[in-house]
């Protein structure tokens, strides 16, 4: 069974956790993760706080390998940190990986287009992937420290698949260099299609694509952000949040079934997950069951799942991965 997972709006729509989960209730052989050190994704463990720029997620279950796509970049320090605290002996980086460099910090945070317009984290994301195209930027393979590490990562994909994979996509689809909010955007394709091309996998191999919503919308950075709220207004709703890598404050707007509809058009998922539905619903805190969850949190699950026309299946109530309504069963998938 192969898994992969996506964000539907800007990103922070909690991918980090749905991944989490997946590794722990299915227990994968093997979790692959794409993007860029530029996203940080998060996951609550035993009451601590990890935020994973390289790694995918899946740490979470001692039986995953956890590997890094061809297509992604990777800063090694933050690599091999993430290694030594939650992978050893398990963790892989294809012979293809990009590396970043300090070259590309710095050329990327002197570009005042990129910092103060675009709004970039300024991780030398953009100036890697430039070099990439002009064909001069350096691969995993080429660095002595980490040749314990490099494999085939494709060829894992394809080997484990009857076992479980899970490929974690990165930022979100409205963030994408094609699809997204121009030029208020990354430097690399996010939906679907762009994680399966980073991580060496063709659309045949792919199982199930779950697209990650959170029950509001947020947005780090500049750009458009439809419904937008004050930065009062958010807060009063508990809604206020920071960058997982940055720590800059996220925007906030009200779920926006638009964009909703427009990334299953981009993603062609064949399931839903929904995130901090107990920050809409304060009653669905820690729920596990679907009888359990308020009514008018049912009642608000059934009409995404009705206006975009794919099964809602995994339901976010609680920072942790086990706050988690699983209809996967249910909805015979």
């Amino acid at each position: 069974m192969l898994y992969v997972v996506v964000d539907g709006f800007f990103g922070d729509t909690g991918k980090g956790k749905i991944t989490a989960y997946l590794a722990m209730a299915d227990k994968p052989e093997l979790c692959v993760r794409t993007g860029a050190p530029n996203a940080g994704h998060t996951v609550v463990w035993n009451g601590e706080v990890t935020v994973l720029r390289s790694l995918p997620t899946c740490f979470v279950n001692p039986g995953s390998k956890l590997a890094v796509a061809p297509g992604a970049l990777i800063k090694i320090d933050v690599f091999l940190s993430e290694v030594k605290q939650f992978g050893k002996g398990r963790s892989y980086v294809d012979y293809n990986t990009g590396v970043i460099e300090d070259v590309h910090l710095e050329r990327e945070r002197r570009d005042e287009f990129l910092m103060k317009t675009v709004g970039s984290t300024g991780q030398g994301v953009g100036a890697a992937m430039v070099d990439r195209v002009l064909r001069r930027l350096r691969l995993a393979r080429e660095f002595e420290e980490l040749k314990p590490y490099l494999a085939d990562v494709p060829a894992m994909i394809h080997e484990h698949r009857e076992g479980g994979v899970v490929i974690e996509g990165t930022q979100g689809t409205f963030l994408s260099l094609y699809h997204g909010t121009y030029p208020y955007v990354t430097s690399r394709d996010v939906t679907a299609s762009g994680v399966l091309s980073e991580a060496g996998v063709g659309p045949k191999a792919v199982d199930h694509v779950v697209l990650v919503f959170k029950a509001y919308v947020t947005r780090v950075g500049n750009g458009p952000l439809p419904g937008e709220l004050s930065p009062e207004e958010a807060e009063r709703r508990g809604w206020a949040e920071r960058g997982a890598v940055t720590g800059r404050p996220r925007r906030a707007a009200p779920f926006n079934m638009e964009l909703a509809k427009r990334a299953v058009l981009l993603n062609t998922p064949t399931q839903i997950a929904i995130t901090k539905i107990d920050v809409l619903f304060k009653d669905a805190s820690g729920k596990t069951k679907w009888a359990d969850l308020p009514p008018e949190a049912r009642r608000w699950i059934e009409e995404v799942e009705e206006a975009l026309g794919v099964p809602v299946t995994l339901i976010g109530t609680g920072p942790e991965p086990h706050h988690m309504v699983d209809l996967r069963k249910e909805k015979g998938i």
